[in-house]
């Protein structure tokens, strides 16, 4: 039997790192002792390492479940990079697919295993995973468990079916900043074994947290970028915006570029390795950016339209200062932003009428017969399919996301073209046409078998799966499509699609929707509550940024941080001189051993406004460093 590896020398092996931070050796050692375990890690704490040494310390493989797709195709493709075999379930496989990759699992010597939830639900997979030596079970982004979550994910709470199929390997949950509210969901839906709670302070001490009142947002972005001249993204709400704004720092000489779920594979790639290796200073994004990304330079994360809720606005600033170096997180507020807001996200909240009307076109649209559907899989071109029935588009893309939440549907954001074919003539022509042209006859048969409606309507068509089939090319078989439209025995048109979608159970109309109901109605209050928040955070002057997220986030006293945008006015009044003594203070205090701020609070009696100004200044000058986990130490 296979000893278990050394952790540390594992990191260095794979990862390149020489020692783990204190909670993550924490983390790893429970799950190597094969105790349950809760961790609350804050953006780029480093929870993903925590399963992904456990399980590389450990003989067998490790099943994670993760919600989306595009984090799931991040890790495997840095695992695989860093040699280690991994394997994943998407959506969008065919059941052989499926059936080859657990094999692998079971038969291969992969280390790793990503699904979704929505898998579990699934006899084979469930069969499979039985058969497989596990040696450790996570719940990645675990707080789509919960009703009160940022992502909540009905089938999530499938989970715990694992701890059935797999009694007595440990699971790992895995959650960023959340509520007490969420934890506490978490645990009691996973009834985790005496898990080992490991969390860690979510304070981040060197960012500052800014919230500016401007009246030309735009002009306000050039000169924070003059005045800060590190890594920034840019954070706005429309794919539209994203252009536009990138397009206008580049004519002020500022390194931009755009980014958006929209955009081709190869493109993002492109773009994202432009502003890794710093080639692209800005990156004015959706909030589609950042997922899996850890960039430790990143000077100043801007929002330039206000985001939609706190949970989201932590994840995303957090990706600003990961080097310990002083950052800035900054919310620009226009007078009509909680117009605007308001209008965009309540505006297109999906009601449970709504979403029976939405999933009854979307059917109607693919001509899915009552009864039918299952597992058909569809492009869908999002504007074209508006513009048909006359649907909000703001709403109609929350509906699509509630349909997939509730595993409904599986939806992918992803630009494609497809190919729409139907017979226009008689099968008693065609074949006529057939003894004419011998050469068509093999795809045309092929055509006929794979896709039976394709007389009566136009139907998509997987030039892959035809070439596959008839051993073609796809450019081959695009010339013979076009021949037979230019011989008027069909009508052939190529779309560009920018969405596909899976159909996950048959189409019951009213009586798919229903069982959904309370869920969309709890959700869409949970939206509003929400929202609220955001908005009482960025009119709030009164109280320091850090303390109020903080709070939402349960910390318990926080202290004022003295360097956001309510303190900094505070400070304004703060003596020169008595500065100067506590920063005398605080080295003083430093000399003898590191500590966090709220160590060097306790220890030093002066107000903690002037401690916490202190300790920014001696930062600022590099007199002190700040490490990863918020200890202050002389430079």
């Amino acid at each position: 039997m296979e000893q278990q590896k050394d952790p540390i020398a594992v990191l260095q092996e794979f990862w390149g790192y020489s020692g783990f931070r204190p909670l993550q050796q924490k983390a790893i050692e429970t799950a190597l002792q094969k105790q349950d375990c809760f961790i609350s890690f804050p953006t780029g704490g480093g929870k993903t390492l925590c399963y992904q040494v456990t399980s590389m310390a450990s003989e067998g493989i490790c099943i994670v479940v993760s919600p989306l797709i595009a984090l799931i195709e991040n890790q495997v493709a840095d695992l695989k990079q860093r040699g280690i075999k991994t394997a994943a379930l998407t959506g969008s496989m065919k059941y052989q697919e499926v059936d080859t990759i657990l094999d692998n699992c079971i038969y291969g010597n992969f280390k790793f295993l990503y699904l979704s939830p929505e898998r579990l639900q699934q006899d084979l997979v469930q069969q499979r995973i039985r058969a497989m030596n596990v040696n450790l079970i996570a719940i990645d982004e675990a707080h789509c468990i919960s009703q009160w979550g940022n992502d909540f994910r009905p089938s999530y709470r499938d989970c715990k079916v694992l701890k059935d199929l797999l009694p007595g390997v440990p699971m790992m949950a895995l959650t960023a900043s959340a509520t007490q509210k969420v934890c506490d969901e978490i645990l009691e839906n996973l009834q985790l074994t005496d898990p080992v709670l490991i969390k860690k302070d979510i304070h981040r001490a060197n960012i500052a947290y800014h919230v500016l009142q401007t009246i030309d947002k735009t002009e306000s972005l050039y000169k924070i970028f003059h005045k800060h001249q590190g890594s920034a993204i840019v954070y706005v709400n429309t794919r539209k915006a994203t252009r536009q704004i990138s397009d206008a720092l580049r004519k002020n000489n500022i390194s931009a570029d755009f980014f958006h779920g929209g955009l081709e594979s190869w493109d993002k790639n492109e773009k994202l390795k432009q502003w890794l290796n710093n080639k692209t200073r800005v990156m004015v994004a959706t909030n589609a950016f950042g997922m899996g990304i850890d960039k430790p330079d990143v000077q100043t994360v801007i929002h330039y339209h206000y985001p939609s809720t706190l949970e989201g606005y932590f994840q995303e600033s957090g990706r600003a200062g990961r080097n310990g170096s002083r950052a800035y997180a900054v919310i620009l507020r226009g007078s009509d932003d909680i117009k605007h807001l308001k209008g965009q996200y309540l505006g297109s909240l999906a009601d449970v009428d709504f979403i029976k009307l939405l999933y009854n076109k979307l059917n109607n649209y693919f001509q899915i017969p009552y009864g039918e559907g299952e597992h058909q899989n569809v492009s869908l071109n999002f504007k074209d399919f508006c513009n048909t029935y006359k649907l909000p588009t703001a709403k109609t893309y929350n509906g699509l996301k509630v349909l997939d939440r509730h595993a409904i549907i599986s939806l992918i954001e992803k630009p494609t073209k497809n190919t729409v074919l139907q017979f226009t003539t008689s099968h008693h022509q065609l074949f006529r046409y057939l003894n004419q042209q011998p050469g068509l006859e093999k795809i045309v048969q092929s055509l006929l078998r794979t896709y039976p409606g394709i007389f009566d309507y136009p139907t998509t068509i997987r030039l892959t799966n035809m070439a596959n089939k008839t051993g073609s090319s796809e450019k081959q078989i695009q010339f013979y499509l076009e021949q037979l439209a230019k011989d008027d025995m069909c009508q052939y048109t190529e779309n560009n699609a920018d969405t596909n979608i899976n159909f996950l159970i048959p189409r019951e109309d009213d009586k798919t929707i229903n069982v959904i109901a309370r869920a969309i109605e709890h959700y869409n209050e949970v939206k509003v509550s929400q929202l609220q928040h955001v908005i009482d955070y960025c009119t709030n002057d009164q109280r320091c940024k850090s303390v109020q997220l903080l709070e939402y986030f349960d910390q318990k006293d926080p202290k004022d941080c003295g360097i956001c945008s309510v303190c900094s006015k505070k400070k304004q009044y703060l003596a020169p001189d008595i500065l100067s003594i506590v920063k005398q203070e605080v080295l003083k205090t430093l000399e003898k051993k590191p500590q966090t701020k709220q160590e060097l609070g306790t220890n030093i009696t002066f107000k903690s406004i002037f401690v916490n100004e202190a300790v920014a200044q001696l930062l600022e000058e590099k007199a002190i460093v700040l490490d990863n986990e918020q200890h202050y130490s002389i430079a």
